[in-house]
């Protein structure tokens, strides 16, 4: 949406340990990002980092020759009243609760707009205008396929299970700031949790646990990955089981947002790093069949979903979205007309090539242009 837009907006990513500070302009990076600690049980010291690092990459953008900042606009973790800047109490940044209005703070300093959001959220955004989503329409085009397709779902695998929602270009933000939220969706394995339990780090350890039977909690995903791959000592079916588990975890949920949303799904996170033995699983949920009382089978998605990470898969979904069947209708009047016709319906699940934090960055700044011009 902003591609060709000259306008800068400083960006952040933050996570529990580290903050990564960067700018962007016209969907591009055009300072060297870099990371400064994070300290998030101490609020002064946290809010000092702050402002160094998005007060050193003005520096930049002013050594550099470059524009100056139009606004801040940055991903940062939930319980939040986003619209209003306020950050609630967080399990991983203990100096901020009770609430801090950490928005206004930051425009008082900078005197800039600061826009804010969650990660999940700027994802999606930064995919649907920039990544996955006009990706996939291009190819279609090239290929002189009728469809496109205009709605996304972003899901993030990482500390927690992340999410968001683009329909034609518009982020959904629900009334209370909950539009598109995933993580709370009910654990088809444990249907008295939460699916963030599978989905995400410290599922995956927990799983490994279970399954090994020893003690997990000092273990990391990549360690639990090396063991999967066989290059580290341990139990190698457990680790791999722990990771197929979040795929049909995940799978349910998605399944469900997809009946409701019906547009593609891409995801990120660090957890995908292990896609080799996530996807299997999540797709093999996907493609399973739910039946009626009366003996009738369906299948669980009303639309036939591709793996695009699969060569195979990825040919299928390209060549049967470019088969362009049209219909023949003549009317009372001997009026004829040839129209095309999408006998199949079909949708797909890739991931991010831009990388989480690429998109995150280029979600967040489309998100703060949007906003600015929606305000004027």
């Amino acid at each position: 949406m902003y591609q060709f837009d000259n306008r800068t907006v400083l960006t952040l990513d933050a996570g529990g340990s580290n903050f990564a500070f960067s700018a962007i302009q016209g969907n591009k990076e055009i300072i060297p990002s870099f990371t400064l600690p994070a300290s998030p049980n101490d609020l002064g010291k946290c809010l000092k980092i702050l402002i160094e690092g998005f007060s050193r990459s003005v520096a930049l953008l002013q050594t550099s020759g470059l524009q100056p900042p139009v606004a801040i606009s940055f991903a940062f973790p939930g319980p939040a009243d986003y619209k209003n800047g306020i950050i609630g109490d967080l399990p991983n940044f203990p100096a901020f609760r009770g609430g801090v209005p950490l928005g206004p703070y930051l425009q008082q300093y900078f005197k800039l707009p600061v826009f804010i959001n969650n990660d999940g959220n700027l994802f999606a955004y930064g995919e649907a205008l920039a990544g996955a989503l006009p990706a996939i329409n291009q190819l279609l085009e090239n290929k002189n396929s009728g469809r496109k397709y205009r709605n996304l779902i972003g899901l993030t695998f990482g500390t927690g299970f992340g999410s968001g929602v683009v329909i034609n270009n518009v982020l959904l933000d629900g009334d209370n700031g909950c539009g598109g939220d995933i993580w709370t969706f009910r654990n088809k394995r444990y249907p008295t949790m939460l699916a963030e339990e599978n989905v995400s780090i410290r599922g995956v350890i927990r799983e490994y646990g279970n399954l090994a039977g020893v003690h997990a909690a000092d273990l990391t995903p990549q360690d639990i990955f090396e063991i999967a791959e066989g290059k580290k000592e341990g139990y190698q079916q457990a680790a791999i089981r722990s990771f197929e588990l979040l795929g049909e975890v995940a799978a349910d949920s998605i399944a469900h947002m997809i009946a409701i949303v019906d547009g593609l799904v891409v995801l990120g996170g660090g957890l995908m790093g292990a896609q080799k033995f996530i996807m299997p699983a999540l797709m093999e949920e996907l493609r399973t069949s739910l039946h009626t009382f009366s003996g009738d089978s369906f299948n669980r998605m009303e639309a036939q979903v591709f793996d695009l990470t699969d060569v195979n898969d990825q040919q299928k979904f390209y060549a049967s979205a470019s088969e362009n069947r049209f219909i023949s209708f003549k009317n009372a009047e001997s009026v004829e007309m040839d129209i095309r016709y999408n006998e199949r319906k079909q949708t797909a699940i890739t991931v991010s090539s831009l990388g989480t934090n690429q998109a995150i960055a280029i979600g967040a700044y489309n998100f703060a242009l949007h906003q600015l011009d929606h305000d004027q």
